[in-house]
């Protein structure tokens, strides 16, 4: 079995981490680059994880972007605990934690934006005015300071994902973005970061997310392939159990464009909601 280093060296600057970066590739060695926000859970690690099995070096950047959070959301309760992180990422394999601070990533206020005109203005985009804009930003200067051979998202966060392929595809960055399985609690509510916002009641009331997309995908495989009553399945079971939905759609998984009245192939449920204040988000692919 690999053995790990139990101390990880936190790089703050992005030039220093850049230098680095081009000290490895000039030695033939790979890069994986794992974008987060801290407050890291199972699902991190196991992206962490992931990365250290499939290259040479691994840089797991924290950054709480703050041009990603909208005017009234949690940028500043948002979880901090670097030295925690930083550990859980030693233990995983990493070799460098990138935690800027945001006048580092932003020495002055940002006026170029990479954006996605199709898509940000549509599932999590239209309840997140901009958030979309600040993700592909932040994540087109992770990859120009970390250099990545390889970069990994949770499959958690879908639209998200869809979106930095587009950009990384539509602006010919040289790396290849690698999608990972979320990881879900015992009651299959999908880790995230915000779920210790929620008291244990809510947690537990949470798991009916994924149980309605499950249920979903049952009636489907029974013949049922109506786009509303296939929604209609979750959005029940969501607030039966006290949940208060912001959308649930059904769109094509390969460019994310709604399917409005029959489900086939290359389809996935996407959602939205709130237990409590905290707003959660979930996927099931069909296929």
């Amino acid at each position: 079995m690999r053995k790990y280093p139990k101390k990880i060296k936190i790089i703050r600057k992005a030039l220093e981490l850049q230098k680095f970066s081009k000290k490895m590739l000039g030695q033939g060695k790979s890069i994986g680059l794992v974008p987060t926000m801290g407050a890291l859970h199972k699902g991190h690690i196991h992206l962490v994880e992931t990365s250290a099995k499939n290259n040479d070096v691994t840089i797991v950047s924290i950054f709480i972007n703050p041009t990603q959070f909208g005017a009234n959301e949690d940028f500043a309760k948002y979880p901090r605990r670097l030295q925690a992180d930083a550990k859980l990422c030693a233990e995983a394999g990493a070799n460098i934690v990138f935690a800027p601070e945001p006048k580092e990533m932003y020495p002055q206020p940002l006026q170029t934006y990479v954006r996605n005109a199709e898509l940000e203005n549509v599932y999590c985009g239209k309840w997140r005015p901009g958030h979309f804009a600040g993700v592909l930003s932040v994540v087109a200067k992770l990859l120009n300071i970390a250099l990545p051979s390889r970069a990994y998202f949770g499959e958690k966060d879908f639209q998200q994902l869809h979106v930095i392929r587009k950009m990384v595809f539509d602006l010919n960055f040289p790396v290849k973005v690698i999608g990972v399985k979320t990881i879900r609690e015992k009651n299959g509510l999908a880790m995230s970061s915000r779920n210790e916002y929620m008291s244990l009641k809510e947690r537990e009331a949470a798991s009916s997310i994924y149980a309605g997309l499950m249920e979903a995908k049952k009636m489907y495989e029974r013949g049922i392939d109506s786009v509303v009553k296939l929604k209609g399945i979750v959005e029940k079971k969501i607030k039966q159990a006290g949940g208060k939905i912001q959308y649930v759609e059904i769109a094509n998984k390969n460019d994310l464009q709604p399917i409005k009245t029959k489900v086939s192939k290359n389809a996935v449920i996407l959602l939205a909601c709130h237990f409590g204040k905290t707003r959660l988000i979930d996927h099931l692919e069909f296929f």
